[in-house]
């Protein structure tokens, strides 16, 4: 909360209804913590949280009830499929698994969010992508990553480091720190995100730069039409403008 809590203030203190979406909330705790410390005691707001497991769904629905906090909402519904509001001014992601973050990330871009906040998780799929990649890696850095356990997890840090890259490509002003000690969970990397600019070239180029070092094309770039350098040209992203 200490982390979310300059993000909070912002939104709160620039719109008289802010949105902040949870995406893959589980069982919505980070939500009703949210509510609690910023939403229960203003004026407006909403705190919308998105899960693809009914039951999660109806089990917070009945919390939040019995709580009486009448402005959080809740969606049953994968990522990939969800309907999402028009404005979104702060979107969290806690551990959604591998490529769910992408998905999470993908909007809070394409919906101009004012702010971000992800702890990934379960990064894989760039371990396959860099076993199969075509790339002219230079012999000895391949090295890093040429045995199973190594690639998977320098293909979950490159996952992670192409995503505050693609953030910052996208006009957020990135932040990658620890979330909570090694002794709490080994899945404790938060990256934060504000939006500073409508887009920053120096960091695309890097971006499309380092896609193509490695010959990979994680989901969050496929679906914000980011190609590696050289390759096919990029297609435009949908944003909606900050309100």
């Amino acid at each position: 909360m200490g982390l979310l809590r300059p993000a909070l203030e912002d939104i709160q203190g620039r719109h008289a209804s802010p949105v902040v979406v949870d995406a893959g909330s589980g069982n919505a705790y980070l939500g009703f913590i949210l509510y609690e410390l910023f939403f229960k005691d203003a004026e407006g707001g909403v705190v919308l949280n998105v899960e693809g497991r009914p039951e999660l769904t109806q089990r917070a629905k009945e919390r939040a009830a019995r709580l009486g906090f009448g402005r959080m909402e809740f969606q049953t519904a994968h990522l990939e499929g969800a309907v999402w509001p028009e404005r979104i001014h702060l979107l969290t992601a806690l551990h959604a698994c591998d490529t769910a973050t992408d998905d999470a990330l993908a909007v809070a871009v394409q919906k101009g969010a004012d702010h971000v906040a992800v702890v990934p998780c379960c990064q894989a799929e760039l371990a396959v992508q860099l076993k199969e990649s075509k790339a002219a890696v230079d012999s000895t850095l391949s090295l890093v990553y040429q045995h199973p356990w190594h690639r998977r997890e320098f293909g979950s840090h490159l996952t992670n480091v192409l995503r505050a890259l693609t953030l910052e490509a996208f006009g957020y002003q990135v932040t990658v720190t620890e979330l909570t000690g090694w002794e709490h969970s080994l899945k404790n990397e938060l990256i934060l995100g504000r939006r500073v600019h409508r887009d920053n070239r120096q960091a695309r180029a890097k971006l499309e730069s380092l896609l193509a070092t490695y010959g990979v094309r994680p989901k969050l770039t496929r679906l914000l039409g980011v190609e590696p350098a050289g390759g096919a040209p990029t297609t435009a992203v949908t944003r909606t403008p900050p309100v």
